[in-house]
């Protein structure tokens, strides 16, 4: 009992403090973290932080490639850029290069129809302004009910359960972190188009620290360095 109400207590703080991504960016420039699959290293996924006042832009840059027996099976590349005023986002566009097939998306806020509207390579649609693009470092997807694909646009509505606090190790740092679930609301999608990602925050910085799933193979991201 004393351990679910210490969750409870955890979990509310932490959603008491995550209203201001750009005050939470505010101590470093840059993030690094390596990419790996069943446990081998593939690749990187590295972000910048800009900022300007109460503006905040980022810069993502994902490249990572699966190779057996020296021959590439699999090549990934990926380049996006998120910008807010305030804690608004009001303009996304990545481009990608997903084993030689080409996607993009691109999200604008637009102020008379106070919403975003999406255009991806899935779909064009319209989205609340409370939607939240699927990028893993901005720790308010906790809060919220749906996120947007960073690759196609598409809405994936989530369902974000508190797992519990944990003391995790990553490049002989030593981290107490608080860890989550995220999975897709609607239980009809095929199995190709569900969320099931565990993401790791650090209790005090709500730095993103790691993400693991499995898809064709067990995926994680790890903060390797941050500046």
């Amino acid at each position: 009992m004393k351990k679910i109400i210490l969750s409870i207590i955890l979990f509310f703080t932490f959603f008491s403090q995550t209203f201001s991504h750009i005050a939470h960016t505010k101590d470093f420039n840059s993030l690094e973290y390596e990419l790996f699959r069943n446990n081998k290293s593939i690749g990187y996924h590295n972000y910048k932080f800009e900022r300007n006042e109460q503006n905040l832009e980022v810069k993502s840059v994902i490249k990572f490639k699966i190779t057996k027996l020296g021959v590439n099976l699999y090549k990934y590349y990926a380049v996006s850029k998120e910008e807010y005023k305030k804690d608004q986002l009001i303009k996304f566009s990545s481009n990608t290069n997903q084993n030689k097939k080409k996607k993009n998306t691109e999200i604008n806020y637009d102020s008379k129809l106070d919403q975003l509207v999406i255009t991806g390579s899935e779909n064009e649609l319209v989205s609340p302004k409370e939607y939240i693009v699927g990028t893993w470092w901005n720790h308010a997807i906790v809060q919220k009910e749906a996120q947007i694909s960073a690759i196609s646009g598409r809405v994936i509505k989530q369902k974000v359960t508190f797992l519990g606090k944990e003391r995790i190790n990553l490049y002989e740092k030593t981290y107490d972190a608080l860890r989550f679930n995220f999975s897709s609301s609607d239980k009809n999608l095929p199995d190709n188009k569900k969320l099931n990602t565990d993401v790791w925050y650090d209790e005090k910085t709500k730095i993103w620290l790691k993400a693991a799933f499995d898809k064709t193979g067990y995926w994680e991201y790890r903060l390797k360095k941050l500046n």
